[in-house]
């Protein structure tokens, strides 16, 4: 049986980093749909962006959200969460703008790391032959690595055992009781999440948190020790 690549948002590639698709409902619920069906992951539809007078605001009614239009629309969230794609379709059916949320903690975790460390790990493992699973990157600059569950309770311990401590270097572990937003999904008028390595059958299977845990710990201590020269 031929393997169909999963493709559901463009990858950060060069130049094509600034192009920020327009989301579009029929792209959010079609992405939703195949992150169930193709991928097994659980999904929620969040807040959405809605437009006034020519200005995007988070459907939240805030006019001061920190994340306008990709955060949790309803405390229970965690409840709402589906790994089935009919349940996806028919939620987003009836909210086509609504953004694609990933409870983590259960199929994975990520690890979530400053853009400039993210990337410049992110070259390091690739020399260094690793096995990758998906990665994001957000309009707010951030890149997140998808790995196993089980990351939120490894990675402070393995980090101090680097000789740092994860608040410190700005290193985020995103497990059980946390989401992340998926692509496309829009952040206010920030631009779209979008993958920087995107899910495909080759990168089924996610890494442990400690086989990465390393370049992503050395890239986030030297560009936290960047910035405190910086700032002296």
């Amino acid at each position: 049986m031929a393997v169909v690549e999963f493709c559901v948002e463009e990858t950060i590639t060069g130049t094509e980093a600034a192009q920020i698709p327009k989301q579009r409902g029929d792209q959010l619920l079609d992405s939703a749909v195949r992150y169930a069906e193709e991928r097994h992951w659980d999904v929620f539809p969040g807040t959405w962006l809605e437009a006034a007078e020519g200005v995007e605001h988070c459907s939240c009614g805030d006019a001061a959200c920190p994340s306008p239009g990709a955060h949790p629309s309803r405390p229970d969230w965690a409840t709402q969460a589906t790994g089935s794609a009919v349940a996806a379709r028919r939620l987003w059916s009836k909210q086509p703008k609504a953004s694609i949320l990933l409870p983590t903690g259960r199929t994975f975790d990520a690890i979530d790391v400053p853009e400039s460390a993210g990337f410049l790990a992110l070259a390091r493992m690739e020399r260094m032959e690793l096995t990758l699973g998906p990665v994001t990157c957000t309009p707010d600059r951030r890149m997140l690595f998808f790995v196993l569950p089980g990351a939120g309770v490894k990675v402070p311990d393995l980090v101090r055992k680097l000789g740092w401590t994860a608040a410190s270097i700005d290193l985020i572990t995103r497990g059980e009781g946390h989401y992340v937003a998926a692509p496309p999904t829009r952040v206010g008028g920030h631009g779209a999440v979008q993958w920087a390595r995107r899910p495909t059958p080759a990168n089924r299977w996610l890494p442990d948190a400690e086989e990465l845990i390393s370049p992503l710990a050395y890239a986030c201590g030297r560009e936290a020790a960047s910035a405190r020269l910086r700032r002296s």
